[in-house]
């Protein structure tokens, strides 16, 4: 654990001594505050009577595309910068092991965005204070954005580890994050059995759940699956090196 927080430490540093970090945690918040205000305005113009389906539902779904839009930029660099520079050489030289370098770097996207989600709190808290309300749906909601951020951290650090140019990397780790979005949205592609199984593998369907305020077992259990896929085949696309002879 001491390797992996020391790595962890480094790569935090690295973010927060780039303005490029506080760019995204500025432009997460805004967004996300933009939609957290437009949907409690259109909760109270028409009248919504349920907190969990009528707002809290709609807000999370809008972080969700605030957060697909956002995390590929803070991945994008962890394996990829270090490629172009000639650093992940030196790293290899190290007494360090290649899922050590992995847990480190996917440790530390994973405590900058839980920063960014304390911060994107702040419009809850502000308006539990002018009108209280139950907040087992919104801690729901939270969870499964945790949940689905660190997914799409695990496929960013996969993604990065492919290539040396960043640009590439985050536009590989959005093409995959939007094929799991967009693959049950064909209703034609084939019979109701198809359907169903793409529900199955679909990240965004499990996400729904918890947008709603339902913690669900079999969804925690997708997430952490994908999750654990991704930083699989991270870890073999770095042991790759041993027969493409790079070291």
């Amino acid at each position: 654990m001491r390797v992996v927080s020391a790595i962890a430490k480094r790569e935090l540093a690295a973010y927060f001594g780039s303005p490029t970090a506080y760019v995204l945690i500025g432009v997460y918040l805004v967004l996300s505050g933009y939609f957290f205000y437009s949907d409690v305005a259109l909760f109270v113009t028409f009248g919504a009577q349920v907190l969990s389906t009528g707002l809290w539902r709609f807000v999370f779904v809008d972080y969700r595309l605030v957060t697909l839009l956002v995390l590929p930029l803070v991945t994008m660099r962890l394996f990829a910068e270090e490629r172009k520079l000639g650093t992940i050489e030196l790293l290899w030289t190290l007494p360090v092991k290649d899922y050590q370098v992995i847990l480190g770097k996917f440790l530390a996207a994973w405590i900058f965005f839980l920063v960014i989600v304390l911060l994107a709190m702040i419009p809850f808290v502000v308006f539990y204070a002018f009108f209280p309300f139950d907040l087992g749906p919104p801690t729901a909601g939270f969870v499964g954005l945790i949940l689905l951020g660190t997914a799409f951290i695990a496929c960013g650090i996969a993604a990065s580890t492919l290539t040396e140019n960043q640009v590439v990397a985050a536009m590989l780790t959005y093409g995959i994050l939007v094929f799991f979005w967009f693959m049950t949205w064909n209703e034609a592609v084939g019979d109701e059995s198809i359907i169903r199984f793409l529900l199955l593998l679909s990240l965004f369907d499990h996400y729904y759940n918890f947008a709603t305020g339902s913690i669900q077992l079999v969804d925690v259990v997708y997430f952490l699956v994908f999750i654990v896929f991704f930083l699989f085949v991270a870890l073999r696309s770095l042991q790759s090196r041993s027969w493409r002879g790079v070291v």
